[in-house]
């Protein structure tokens, strides 16, 4: 059959499929085509221009045909409709506004069908809070909200119930490794159990990376994911990030901001934090009609008054975040 499709190098093939999924516009009832240079992936609906302009740029936009994917028996079969929840480890996490009977069924087919699920849980309650937590209830399978997560060659110890961990910045932190030299100091200011940190520390560029985080629990995993993957040069500090910026001031060649809700609150510390002709990585939640303007005028206004300037080097769409709302990168040079 006949669908729009993203046209990519196979080099560059893996790193757009995962993003597309990001944006939840992958096709996955139709195979991904190819030939001797090109792979071409099915779109499930239009890219906004947001999205096109985070695509590679030898990405094009073209029609294909397509073949189907095999009938495979899946939820939807079994259920009568498609449900969403993504897989931690081997812990799957339903949505959260799902009523009870809707959500026990779903998790009672997805430990009978899903070998590799143990555990299913309904979130009770959102992201709040100071320590980004949220309540659960163990819906099936084993009584535990405690998992071991692996993503790029990494492994990540966790419990949901104490640390925030999300999977779907997987992509997003493979990118943040090609912007990051040998020999660099990187600080990662709200670093949870350590998916940044880590992941860029095991590649052996920096020198040295510096990952803080507030919450006890998380710093607790962060300190065994740094020993379960033999990172070594990686220091772990629990601690308020605004203190921790007095003591590491003008030392980051990149500075890692990922609270995407209220980053904005912690610029000043990133400014004092970054050493002249660094970077930061600057992440909000933002409406489609103003993605980056506003919180570009944040960080504007944040570096005036440390008497610095800024350069932006970059903006993009990370991924679908509500209806209307996006997870947004910035990155900004400190001049």
């Amino acid at each position: 059959m006949k669908q729009h499709c993203i046209k990519i190098p196979k080099k560059k093939g893996e790193y757009v499929r995962k993003m597309l999924l990001d944006f939840e516009i992958l096709d996955n009832s139709l195979k991904i085509g190819m030939d001797g240079t090109f792979l071409y992936i099915p779109l499930s609906r239009e890219p906004t221009t947001g999205e096109l302009n985070n695509l590679p740029k030898k990405t094009e936009l073209i029609d294909f045909y397509f073949e189907l994917q095999k009938k495979k028996t899946i939820l939807k079969d079994l259920l009568d409709f498609s449900p969403t929840y993504e897989v931690i480890g081997d812990i799957a996490l339903l949505e959260e506004n799902l009523d009870h009977q809707k959500a026990s069924r779903i998790a009672n087919f997805l430990i009978q069908t899903q070998p590799n699920i143990k555990t299913v849980l309904k979130p009770l309650t959102p992201v709040t809070g100071e320590f980004r937590l949220r309540k659960f209830e163990i819906t099936a399978g084993e009584p535990k909200t405690e998992t071991i997560h692996r993503e790029y060659g990494c492994r990540y110890k966790v419990d949901l119930a104490k640390a925030y961990f999300t999977p779907r910045l997987s992509t997003e932190r493979s990118r943040i490794l090609s912007w990051i030299k040998e020999g660099d100091t990187i600080i990662d200011m709200f670093a949870g159990v350590g998916p940044y940190s880590i992941l860029l520390a095991k590649s052996k560029k920096p020198s040295n990376v510096i990952a803080i985080d507030k919450n006890p629990d998380a710093v607790y995993y962060l300190k065994e994911n740094i020993t379960l993957n033999l990172a070594k040069n990686i220091e772990a500090i629990e601690g308020d990030s605004r203190e921790e910026a007095k003591k590491f001031a003008n030392t980051a060649d990149h500075v890692i901001m990922n609270l995407p809700h209220s980053a904005h609150e912690f610029l000043d510390s990133a400014i004092l934090l970054t050493k002249p002709g660094g970077i930061i990585h600057y992440y909000g939640i933002a409406p489609e009609d103003d993605l980056f303007e506003s919180y570009i005028k944040l960080i504007h206004l944040a570096a005036e008054g440390t008497g610095k300037h800024i350069n932006i080097l970059e903006k993009r769409v990370v991924r679908s975040y509500a209806p209307h709302q996006y997870n947004i990168c910035i990155e900004v040079k400190i001049i």
